[in-house]
């Protein structure tokens, strides 16, 4: 979903200025390319450069923290710990070894 026309432009490095402990702009980059927990960072480009807003920002980080709360807990921990991607847990599971 692109930026909402009316909203606060800001460039992908500057949006990371906005938040705690400053994450570096590739943060930006990969939260707009791969997303986080299903959610991705809304951007729209303008004479081709790509910008974010506050808002989208805002909507992004509300998304992946609603996600995160509703994960079980038990699911996150066990993926960390082993560090499968689902395609091999599926597998796994096809082969009935989990």
């Amino acid at each position: 979903m692109p930026v909402h026309l009316g909203e606060q432009l800001l460039a992908l490095g500057q949006a990371m200025h906005e938040l705690p402990n400053r994450p570096s702009p590739s943060t930006a980059w990969r939260w707009y390319r791969k997303g986080i927990r299903g959610v991705r960072l809304e951007t729209v480009v303008v004479g081709g450069r790509r910008y974010t807003s506050r808002e989208a920002l805002d909507r992004f980080l509300s998304a992946v923290t609603s996600a995160a709360d509703s994960e079980p807990i038990r699911r996150r921990e066990r993926d960390a710990d082993v560090g499968r991607s689902d395609n091999t847990e599926r597998k796994l599971r096809d082969a009935g070894l989990l």
